[in-house]
């Protein structure tokens, strides 16, 4: 036993304090902020004189601006494009943060705009590429597109930064 008195179970009040504690801590979407409540509530039970209701708690939140799905994907997405990840990564975060497609489509066209950005900087900070210093052999040539891939790049773009020769100057492709 580890002599700590489990915490008590929560009720209307207790889970909208809860609540405005993580809105005003993290930054978070409908989606993680309503299973944040329900994990809360399977954890501590529930007190209050009618059901628990986390959904309509966060549809208050959203109303009262407290939460924007749309603008958590255009952070979210920028944040990604900045450290190197590719379209489909991104739109891979954006869908695990339970984003709708409606409130994504600022974030994708911004990420699509960004495409050729974010594989240079994954270039660069994986030293593929103009960034390497030497030419790779084919296994690694292979393990080079496979990261690209990964990080949610297209194939053709992968592979035109993989067969760049090192100190090569890129130049984007209209």
């Amino acid at each position: 036993m580890t002599g700590k008195r489990p915490p008590p179970p929560l009720d209307e009040d207790a889970l909208r304090e809860l609540a405005l504690r993580h809105v005003a801590r993290f930054a978070t979407s409908r989606g993680k902020l309503l299973a944040y409540l329900n994990r809360k509530l399977r954890e501590r039970g529930w007190a209050g004189e009618r059901p628990a209701d986390p959904q309509a708690l966060v549809d208050r939140f959203a109303d009262l601006n407290y939460i924007d799905d749309a603008a958590y994907a255009l952070m979210k997405s920028a944040s990604l494009v900045r450290r190197g990840y590719g379209a489909r990564r991104v739109g891979e975060a954006l869908r695990a943060a339970g984003i709708a497609e409606e409130d994504r489509e600022q974030a994708d066209a911004q990420t699509a705009r960004d495409a050729w950005a974010a594989a240079d900087r994954f270039a660069r900070r994986k030293r593929i590429g103009p960034y390497a210093t030497a030419p790779l052999d084919p296994k690694q040539r292979e393990k080079a597109i496979a990261a690209f891939l990964r990080a949610g790049h297209a194939y053709a773009l992968a592979r035109r930064w993989v067969d760049a020769a090192p100190g090569e100057v890129m130049e984007e492709e209209e």
